[in-house]
């Protein structure tokens, strides 16, 4: 069984910053990859960004060179920076993990709102 716990999220004006973070705990050999999705209300659930074990990483068109994923495997842990925030970057972030075993795991998400 895997626990994802997402942090970091919050209010934050147009044009900010904030940085999430999403700790995996439980047994995790090896993951396929990890990534972040969002929800905004009304709308269906999108790959923010994803990273894989061996690094790569793939981005939303409307996230690129504004957002960054990165991972840290001895802690478990996958980040995601998000700068030049804008009030469409207002949504439910959800960690997501995909296992070698084919197993998917969520968090509980973690709001940002972004608004003056």
């Amino acid at each position: 069984q895997v626990q994802l716990v997402e942090s970091g999220g919050g209010l934050v004006q147009p044009g900010g910053s904030l940085r999430l973070s999403c700790k995996a705990s439980g047994t995790i050999f090896r993951f396929n990859a990890m990534g972040w999705y969002r929800q905004a209300p009304g709308k269906e659930r999108e790959l923010v960004a994803g990273i894989t074990w061996g690094g790569s990483t793939n981005y939303a068109d409307s996230v690129k060179g504004r957002f960054t994923i990165s991972r840290d495997i001895a802690k478990n842990m996958v980040y995601l920076q998000m700068n030049s925030l804008k009030p469409e970057d207002t949504a439910v972030y959800y960690c997501n993990v995909q296992l070698g075993t084919g197993a998917i795991y969520w968090g509980k998400g973690t709001l940002v709102t972004v608004s003056s």
